[in-house]
C-alpha cells in the first residue's frame, strides 16, 4: 500500500542555482508589515512593562523639589525653555512623561 508523500519523501531538497539562500528571519520579515492585530505588539510591551509602588515623598524632599522648582522660577526670563520629567498615573501604570515649556 502506498502512503501519501511517498513518490516524493526521499528526493533531495531543492536549491536554487539562481537565488541565494534566503535566513528564516528574513523570510519571516516579508510578512511583518502584513500584520493581522494592529496595535497589538504595542499593547504587549506595556502590559510586560514593569512598574514600582508609587514614592510619596518625605519632608525634605519635598522642600528640596519646591526650592529646585524656585529656582527654575526665578530663572524663567534668562531660560525660557525647560524640561521637567514627571509621573502621570494611568489606568494601570505610572508613566514617566516630557514636558517642555
Amino acid at each position: 500500500m502506498m502512503e501519501k508523500y511517498d513518490d516524493i519523501i526521499n528526493l533531495p531538497h531543492h536549491v536554487s542555482a539562481t537565488h541565494p539562500h534566503m535566513p528564516a528571519i528574513d523570510r519571516a520579515a516579508q510578512f511583518s508589515p502584513f500584520a493581522a492585530l494592529t496595535g497589538y505588539d504595542a499593547a504587549i510591551k506595556e502590559t510586560a512593562r514593569l512598574t514600582d509602588e508609587r514614592v510619596e515623598l518625605d519632608k525634605y524632599m519635598k522642600d528640596v523639589l519646591r526650592d529646585r522648582l524656585q529656582i527654575i522660577v526665578d530663572q524663567l526670563k534668562e531660560h525660557p525653555e525647560i524640561a521637567i520629567t514627571y509621573f502621570s498615573q494611568m489606568k494601570r501604570k505610572m508613566v514617566v512623561a516630557m514636558l517642555l515649556l
